[in-house]
């Protein structure tokens, strides 16, 4: 009966786990429906703002904005948006090695990083690839603010000089089952190359509108980001942990099966061997 206690001990652990990850299920479904909602409301105005870029950008003054400024690319930055933790299915290692192979492909040109979650961050540490910024600790809402401070950090680093043009890596939020790495230019800003209808008339100049709209469309760009690879983590951690309960549940059902044949084989055996003793003492 040794045996059948030992499989007794596995169906409460896994049942215990199964317990565990059916909740974490349940909490994901939930933060995704917010995350979800997130994404949609915040998809318009990126559009809108992208469209009044392009018409200000077609009737520019003679001098352009330093961010609209191509210059020869030295170094290029890719900005990395992960999750903080794990256990979201192949959320995670996708964007790794997306960027991973990007890293290598130009491994003979200058490639530095930012970092926004842990994941990101602590895979390309130990490889010892230049980080020149990290943002770790976004939490289950990233507001405003944060992509604000984001922006603010690859502007700088851009009108600097220390990059030269600007990736953004994220994860596109497609539905609960289908998440899409994505990689966005960000800097230098790249104007629609279609022609805007009709005539505009700006007031103040287009030259002070950019000075304001430029900054406000990286930070949109990275704000949308943010919440796309939010809704796209919850996404597929209630995907992976549908399927862990799911995998789970079989493994009971195995388990079980399992211990009713070593209950069954040790009554077999025992009634075998008090037939036996009987049949002995005859």
């Amino acid at each position: 009966m040794a045996r059948v206690r030992e499989i007794r001990r596995r169906i409460r652990s896994v049942s215990n786990m199964q317990q565990i990850t059916n909740a974490m299920k349940m909490i994901a479904a939930a933060k995704l429906r917010k995350a979800q909602d997130r994404v949609i409301a915040s998809r318009p105005y990126a559009q809108q703002i992208k469209d009044v870029l392009a018409r200000l950008a077609q009737v520019q003054a003679d001098e352009p904005h330093p961010l609209l400024v191509k210059r020869e690319v030295k170094k290029t930055g890719y900005v990395l948006i992960t999750a903080d933790t794990g256990l979201c299915g192949g959320y995670n290692a996708n964007l790794i090695r997306l960027t991973r192979s990007i890293v290598e492909e130009k491994a003979e040109k200058d490639v530095a990083l930012i970092t926004v979650g842990r994941k990101g961050n602590d895979y390309f540490a130990r490889r010892r690839v230049e980080i020149l910024s990290r943002f770790i600790g976004l939490g289950d809402n990233p507001d405003f603010n944060l992509a604000r401070k984001i922006a603010s950090e690859i502007i700088g680093l851009y009108t600097s000089g220390e990059l030269d043009e600007v990736y953004l890596i994220y994860s596109k939020f497609v539905s609960v089952l289908t998440q899409q790495p994505t990689v966005v230019k960000l800097l230098p800003i790249e104007p629609s190359a279609e022609k805007a209808k009709g005539e505009y008339i700006f007031e103040p100049s287009p030259a002070q509108l950019l000075e304001q709209l430029l900054p406000s469309y990286i930070e949109s760009l990275v704000f949308s980001a943010l919440l796309e690879s939010k809704a796209s983590e919850m996404g597929a951690r209630m995907t992976a942990m549908d399927s862990a309960t799911e995998n789970a549940k079989e493994m009971i059902e195995k388990l079980t099966l399992a211990m009713n044949r070593a209950r069954q084989a040790a009554i077999t055996t025992e009634i075998s061997e008090i037939v036996g003793g009987a049949a002995a003492l005859e």
